[in-house]
C-alpha cells in the first residue's frame, strides 16, 4: 500500500472536488484493495485484475474513465492542494495538453527543458505523471501507451502526440510532487536504453541520438564505479 495514503490526502484536499479517481490494481495482496474500498468521500473506480505493466493498467484506467481530461499519477506521487482546479483553469475547445510544473528530488521542473532531440519529452513537459493533464481523444487518433516500452511508453506517446500536432499550453503552477522511486529512477540503465530506442524512432538524425546514449553511458558507468 505504501504512499496511497498520502495521495489519497492529496485528493481528498482537493479545492475543486469535480474529478473521478480511477485506481488500476494489478491483483495487489498488500492490503491496497481493502484500503481503496474503505474511501467514500471521493469519487472512486477501482479496476482490478493482473496486467503486463504500468502502462498496460494505464490504458485500462484510461478507457473506464468518464472524464475528457485525464492526469497520471502514481502511488508514490502528490498533488498540490489547488492542482485540479488550476488545470481546469487552462482548458478550452483547443487545448489538447496542460503542461504544469512538478517538484521532484527536492527541485521545481518547468515545462520545456529544451530541444527533443536531446531532451526528449521534456521539451514539452515537465513530467509525464503530475504535471501534465491529457486529452483523452487523442488516443483515438495516436494510439494508447506501447506495450514494448515498459519504461518510456509515456515517452513515446508524448513525443508522437506533439509532433503530430497537438496542442500543448505551457502552465505556470505547480501541480504536485513526483515520487523519485518508481523504475525509471531505480532501473537506470534501462531508461536510458529505452530513451534512446524512443529517440531512435522520433528524430531524424541517428548518428547525435547514438553519440549521446554513449556518453551517458559512460557517466552512468562512472557514477557506478565510485
Amino acid at each position: 500500500m505504501g504512499c496511497l495514503p498520502r495521495l489519497f490526502e492529496s485528493l481528498r484536499l482537493q479545492t475543486d472536488q469535480s474529478f473521478e479517481w480511477v485506481v488500476a490494481d494489478g491483483a495487489s495482496t498488500d492490503g491496497t484493495l481493502e484500503y481503496l474500498l474503505s474511501i467514500t468521500c471521493l469519487d472512486l473506480k477501482v479496476i482490478q485484475g493482473p496486467d503486463f505493466g504500468i502502462y498496460d493498467a494505464l490504458n485500462k484506467a484510461i478507457k473506464q474513465s468518464k472524464g475528457e481530461y485525464y492526469i497520471v499519477i502514481g502511488a508514490d506521487d502528490s498533488f498540490s492542494p489547488d492542482a485540479v482546479e488550476k488545470f481546469k483553469s487552462y482548458i478550452d475547445s483547443e487545448v489538447d495538453m496542460v503542461a504544469a510544473c512538478i517538484r521532484t528530488a527536492g527541485r521545481l521542473v518547468r515545462p520545456g527543458r529544451g530541444a527533443s532531440w536531446l531532451y526528449g519529452q521534456y521539451e514539452y513537459v515537465a513530467g509525464h505523471a503530475v504535471g501534465t493533464l491529457f486529452r483523452k481523444s487523442l488516443h483515438n487518433k495516436f494510439g494508447f501507451y506501447s506495450r514494448k516500452f515498459p519504461i518510456a511508453a509515456d515517452q513515446l506517446f508524448i513525443k508522437t502526440v506533439c509532433q503530430g500536432g497537438a496542442n500543448v499550453c505551457r502552465a505556470d503552477f505547480e501541480a504536485g510532487t513526483f515520487g523519485d522511486a518508481g523504475l525509471s529512477a531505480l532501473d537506470i540503465a534501462g531508461t536510458l536504453c529505452e530513451f534512446f530506442r524512443v529517440q531512435l524512432l522520433t528524430e531524424r538524425h541517428y548518428l547525435p541520438q547514438v553519440i549521446i546514449f554513449i556518453i551517458r553511458l559512460i557517466r552512468h558507468s562512472l557514477k557506478l564505479g565510485k
